[in-house]
């Protein structure tokens, strides 16, 4: 709806000029199975809302019709759509013949249909054999095409229908970054390629059902339990049917002896599908206490039962795309899924002579959960494809254009009617102020929020959700898409866990805290953690003065000291996660005493917190105000009245300032003997104060082949933020077994 509210009326208008005032656009949906359904229904239902714009004609045709698949086009009917016409184009048969037949047949009786209706445009899903025959059918007489989810790589003969319908297309709508360049690769027109996400994550992402264990125990039994039981869900590969059915019979056998509950479902029409359902029945699938094997569900109940389950195993897409929406473990079998695009939640087993593989698969995923994906969708593609389908001029030439070689360049998404930039949700902990901010590839920062940081755990972990919700909406707005959430924090961090180990006095009640969990269940986002001094050199590394340098330190001054170190182009971490705990090197056995609880550390010298003590000790005995000073009575001292009393000629504060600057340069000279790096960053506030002490200490104390290191200040105006950015820009995670 803010969507909505948000475009452009008279772009609609001049589009409604262009086509003919009363004209609207006149959209046939032809849907051949369950699984394409599941993407085209939220299509569906956005163009039924607006009557306005469109006339909606929808085509049943393949197994929709078909007894032995659980005459899906009931569910069609039960979404009160009219289908206005019913096609009974599968011909029976076991092997590739009976698909060519098919095809065939559907060719005959889509003319008749076509020249009925009169589409304007033809929508159609996928890479199925009669979604090529619609293709070619709307081809052949001069209706536009509408392709969802072309540019995708997978296995079989999909991928060959996949393209070939791509050519056919006049107008295409893919999901993921990589899909759009493939379209790009094959000389498709680039302005009329949109990057919308897959539409079944719109209706995945808000599918919020309370009573999901009356849906659980529907399918599987009273006794179920969530995370529990297994979702099988195996087609036949139509380039290699008789291994394919040999993969099948591991995977049951493996099933059984793994003894949970499970829900299997009848594989699509394709050739080789009876022999697995006969595979099915040898072994006595349909009467084994611990398996329910149905021929359908409605999506809305699958979408309830791969959320909760233990694991789904198969070679579904269903497995490779949607179910990442939920951090669900997935078991991709065989080959027919090759080269799709993956979430960390999905393990490969790419071939299997024998059970023992797909079992150990079972134990290594079974029961685990994973930071929710959203490689597929951001749950706001129908709004874009509507969008799309105005903007589309009926006057233009139906001859298609192809852009050969070279390409656009593509760093960016520039389509004319949708601009969307890859971006990140940052995150940044700090003792004071909690800050939220939209960061693009390029290190922009789109929108920025900032709330105090609250003092409890339960009021900071409610804001934090509260503000990523809030900027993760007003993302859509700005034409953003978001790719995971990088949080930046105080303390020691696990990042492989995306736990917060321990904390400093900074900010309380700040150990042992799970931030990746709650954070990915309510955006639906991958999240990545790390300790801030770490995500400050991440900055540095991607968008300031280290990029490209192989080795080198940053160091953060300002209210604590910290940093971190960047090592033949990684950052260290360290066996316990404490690396690069810069600020806690110590440089005198009797200093003054730290938050750490040690003494002589640089951050009881260097720190903001060391700066305001000293002030406060000058001001009590009344050394701190010199001529051009004055302060307000309820004024609280601090670092800043130190530093202007050391600029107006106070030799106190210059001593303090000069005591401080030493000891963080002698820090910083121990690092350069420890691990040589090439260039120090300093950042923070006091950056600028101390640069030239620490410079001069370098020259004073630091062996003659570690002097020529460069020091220099940081020239990135927020890299806490920028670091957290970083996290998610730069890293993704594939398994494969």
């Amino acid at each position: 709806e803010v969507y909505f509210k948000n475009l452009s009326k008279q772009k609609q208008k001049e589009v409604m000029e262009k086509n003919g005032n009363n004209h609207k656009l006149r959209v046939c949906v032809a849907t051949c199975n369950r699984a394409d359904y599941s993407k085209l229904a939220p299509i569906m239902f956005g163009i039924k809302a607006e009557p306005q714009f469109f006339e909606l004609d929808v085509v049943v045709l393949g197994s929709h019709l078909i007894d032995d698949y659980g005459n899906t086009y009931r569910m069609i009917e039960q979404d009160d759509f009219d289908i206005h016409t019913r096609l009974h184009t599968i011909v029976r048969g076991e092997d590739e013949a009976a698909m060519v037949e098919s095809v065939g047949l559907a060719l005959v009786k889509l003319p008749d249909v076509l020249n009925r209706l009169k589409p304007d445009i033809m929508i159609v899903h996928g890479d199925r054999f009669d979604a090529l025959a619609l293709a070619t059918s709307a081809a052949l007489m001069n209706i536009r095409i509408l392709h969802i989810e072309g540019g995708e790589v997978s296995g079989t003969i999909d991928d060959s229908i996949r393209h070939a319908i791509t050519k056919l297309a006049h107008y295409h709508v893919c999901c993921t970054r990589s899909a759009e360049q493939h379209l790009i690769a094959m000389c498709e027109d680039h302005d009329r390629i949109l990057l919308a996400g897959c539409p079944s994550y719109d209706k995945l992402l808000s599918a919020k059902n309370k009573d999901y264990m009356s849906i659980i125990r529907m399918w599987l039994g009273e006794d179920v339990k969530t995370r529990d039981y297994i979702v099988a869900l195996q087609h036949p590969v139509t380039t290699d049917i008789k291994h394919s059915i040999k993969m099948f019979e591991l995977t049951l056998d493996a099933l059984i002896s793994f003894n949970k509950r499970t829900l299997v479902l009848f594989p699509n029409v394709d050739a080789g599908d009876k022999e697995m359902v006969r595979v099915m029945r040898k072994k006595g699938i349909e009467h084994h206490p611990n398996f329910r094997a149905v021929k359908h569900v409605p999506f809305d109940q699958f979408i309830q039962l791969v959320a909760h389950a233990g694991c789904m195993i198969g070679n579904s897409s269903c497995g490779v795309r949607e179910v990442g929406a939920f951090g669900t473990p997935v078991i991709n079998l065989g080959t027919r899924q090759t080269g799709r695009e993956t979430g960390e939640n999905v393990l490969h087993v790419r071939d299997a002579d024998t059970q023992d593989k797909i079992l150990h698969a079972l134990q290594l995923q079974f029961g685990k959960q994973y930071p929710c994906s959203k490689i597929y969708g951001d749950g706001n593609a129908v709004p874009r494809i509507l969008k799309f389908l105005k903007s589309i001029d009926l006057k233009e030439p139906l001859q298609k254009k192809f852009c050969f070689p070279p390409v656009k360049d593509n760093i960016s998404q520039d389509i004319d009617h949708i601009l969307e930039t890859q971006s990140a949700l940052a995150v940044d902990l700090g003792g004071t102020n909690l800050r939220v901010a939209i960061v693009s590839m390029k290190g922009e920062i789109v929108k920025k929020y900032t709330q105090l940081n609250p003092k409890t755990y339960e009021d900071r972990l409610e804001l934090i959700l509260k503000m990523c919700v809030e900027a993760a909406s007003e993302a859509v707005n700005v034409n953003c898409r978001i790719l995971g959430v990088g949080i930046s924090t105080g303390g020691r961090v696990n990042p492989r866990e995306g736990i917060v180990l321990h904390s400093t006095k900074l900010i309380q009640e700040w150990s042992c805290v799970d931030l990746r969990t709650p954070i990915s269940d309510a955006l639906h986002l991958p999240v990545w953690v790390d300790n801030d001094g770490n995500c400050a050199a991440l900055a540095e590394r991607k968008f300031g003065h280290g990029k490209g340098v192989e080795n080198f330190v940053t160091l953060i001054t300002g209210t604590g000291i910290g940093g971190g170190i960047v090592h033949q182009h990684e950052l260290i971490h360290g066996s316990s996660f404490c690396a690069a705990e810069l600020g806690h090197i110590v440089v005198s056995l009797d200093g003054p005493e730290c938050l750490c609880g040690s003494q002589g550390c640089i951050e009881a010298y260097a720190s903001g917190i060391a700066l305001q003590r000293e002030a406060k000790k000058l001001h009590d005995d009344d050394l701190l105000l010199v001529e051009g000073m004055s302060m307000k009575k309820e004024e609280i001292v601090s670092a800043a009245h130190l530093i202007q009393a050391a600029k107006l000629g106070n030799t106190k504060a210059e001593s303090i300032l000069r005591t401080a600057g030493t000891a963080l340069g002698l820090g910083v000279v121990n690092i350069l003997h420890t691990v040589n790096p090439s260039l120090v960053i300093l950042s923070g506030v006091l950056a600028n104060h101390y640069v030239n002490a620490v410079k001069d200490v370098i020259n004073q104390q630091a062996l003659s082949s570690v002097k020529t290191v460069d020091v220099v200040v940081s020239n990135l105006a927020d890299p806490a933020l920028l670091g957290a950015a970083s996290l998610v820009l730069d890293y993704t995670t594939r398994r494969i077994y």
